[in-house]
């Protein structure tokens, strides 16, 4: 499967993730993830992440974000690239 970003591995359950400003929107879709998830926002401009059943909020840099397990969630694209270091438990 390809996805709509580049990872790269820090430690086990620790990855840093980037999507290019280039992303087609349409392929950032609805997903849900196995794992609860703590994102933290790297980089980002206008980038903005929608959980199921809400409006979407703005991804600041520097700012964290839970997702848990099995919930519904997308990222909607910003200006430039989004970087992400995503925290699994």
């Amino acid at each position: 499967m390809d996805f709509p970003f580049e990872q790269k591995d820090i430690t086990k359950g620790v990855f840093l993730r980037e999507f290019s400003e280039n992303v087609d929107p349409m392929e950032l879709v609805w997903h849900q993830d196995e794992r609860d998830r703590v994102v933290l926002v790297k980089q980002s401009r206008g980038w903005q992440i929608q959980m199921d059943n809400e409006l979407p909020l703005d991804l600041d840099e520097g700012k964290c974000y839970y997702i848990p397990k099995m919930t519904y969630h997308r990222v909607l694209k910003g200006d430039g690239p989004l970087v992400v270091q995503i925290s699994e438990k």
